[in-house]
């Protein structure tokens, strides 16, 4: 067996109930990430008036988070690489979920600082190799839906989260530490995610083909059990082009524009994203509402998320994903700004529903495309390199954004939010290739 054998085995096989498995223990382990990674832009406002800490201090644990992530994407999504995507899952969360608990614990920006960074870490672990083995189980028609439905599950952690901090935070001074107990919950996902099969795929690079049909089998097995007699497989072409396996390799050859164009499209995501989602609470408590209010607002458009993720679901598969990120990635750009500039509390809500909306769309899309243009050997490596990459720019982001709050005031914020937006939508419209319906070793040739 090659690896497009391979392909056009998992390929063929319809959407059953081990494929929402997958989805299902994933969907667990985002809904705990995804709160775990909101929870202190949504504790700032309380941090800042119970204990002291400025709108510097603020940027500083921000940024020492993505540092985390960045160190948990790039060495998470090469040690998957080498040891496996389910193994480097189960460590991911748990390494998450346990560190979650030392930010509720802290007492002072260092050791709340050192914390965060050790929680982003393991959420940025687990970010790069879950859209990885999601990607390398999902046939190829589905790919895009699957990822939309898995993310807008998840994403649901983030309102859960919005709400318990409206609800806890102005309890008292030291409530803000309840939020940070919720992202150790995330071992909650490991009960479905243990069960799981590794990626017969990453078994034909590193097991042998002997291991990987072991694999294979067992999930047609399992599909055959639902359905009954499985398609027959397709007439496979020749195998996919062995990939070296070596970091360099993301810089030679057909890989270097296919990296050059994630690192442009994840830098700039990642500053117009948390350049909104973490500071809109502590922007909106600074230009003059009060703690409750910002709290409130900021929980409001984060219902946005989870149908903004599911409208990736109807386009990713059908339009693909370059045109269709592009497209979102200009609507962001053009609800930033109507944000920045509405002072009427319901167009503020409006707005701000608007682009958590379209953001997690963008979101579905881009998770589904970034392990799509690596090959087997270094899907997570680079998967994890350009995410993380993302995150480590964000280490300056949240000092730009004080910096231009500081300077220029607050509709400056969300004009420099919706130029980064619009720098994703040239780069992916231009220079992206096209994935949708595509066998993933298809891609490489």
């Amino acid at each position: 067996m090659n690896a497009t054998d391979l392909a056009a085995r998992l390929d063929r096989l319809p959407v059953t109930g081990f494929h929402r498995r997958v989805l299902l223990g994933l969907a667990g382990g985002f809904f705990f990430e995804l709160a775990d990674l909101n929870t202190f832009s949504y504790a700032a406002p309380a941090l800042k008036q119970y204990v002291g800490i400025s709108v510097d201090d603020i940027a500083v644990v921000t940024s020492l988070s993505f540092l985390g992530m960045f160190l948990g994407a790039a060495l998470g999504g090469r040690i998957a690489d080498r040891v496996g995507r389910r193994r480097g899952l189960i460590g991911s969360i748990v390494w998450y979920s346990l560190f979650s608990l030392l930010n509720a614990a802290a007492w002072n920006v260092p050791t709340l600082g050192g914390a965060r960074l050790l929680t982003g870490m393991g959420l940025g672990a687990m970010t790069v190799i879950a859209i990885t083995y999601l990607s390398e189980l999902m046939p190829r028609d589905r790919r895009g839906r699957m990822q939309s439905a898995t993310l807008a599950a998840g994403l649901a952690g983030i309102p859960v989260m919005a709400f318990i901090a409206r609800g806890v935070i102005p309890i008292g001074p030291e409530a803000w530490r309840i939020v940070f107990v919720f992202g150790a919950l995330g071992v909650v996902s490991l009960a479905i995610i243990v069960r799981l099969p590794e990626s017969p795929r990453w078994l034909l690079q590193h097991r042998g083909a002997d291991r990987a049909e072991e694999a294979l089998a067992g999930i047609e097995a399992a599909v055959e059990r639902q359905v009954g007699a499985l398609p027959e497989t397709p007439a496979s072409g020749p195998a996919e082009e062995p990939a070296p396996a070596g970091f360099g390799a993301l810089f030679r050859g057909r890989l270097l524009p296919r990296t050059l164009l994630l690192l442009v499209a994840w830098i700039f995501q990642t500053l117009g994203f948390y350049g909104f989602v973490s500071w809109v609470p502590t922007l909106l408590a600074e230009h003059g509402f009060n703690l409750e209010d910002s709290l409130t607002f900021s929980a409001l458009t984060t219902i946005g998320a989870v149908p903004g993720a599911l409208l990736a679901w109807p386009i990713s598969d059908r339009y693909g994903r370059k045109a269709s990120t592009a497209v979102v990635a200009v609507l962001i750009a053009i609800c930033g700004v109507l944000y920045g500039v509405s002072f009427n509390q319901a167009a503020i809500v409006v707005f701000g529903f608007a682009v958590s909306f379209f953001i997690q769309t963008f979101a579905a899309l881009l998770y589904a495309y970034t392990p799509e243009l690596y090959p087997t050997a270094l899907r997570n490596t680079g998967s994890g390199f350009a995410y993380g990459t993302g995150r480590l720019a964000n280490i300056v982001g949240p000092l730009i954004v004080a910096a231009i709050f500081s300077g220029a005031g607050y509709v400056w914020v969300f004009v420099y939010i919706s130029a980064c937006w619009l720098v994703v939508a040239v780069a992916v419209g231009i220079f992206g290739p096209r994935t949708s319906a595509v066998a993933l070793e298809d891609l490489q040739a």
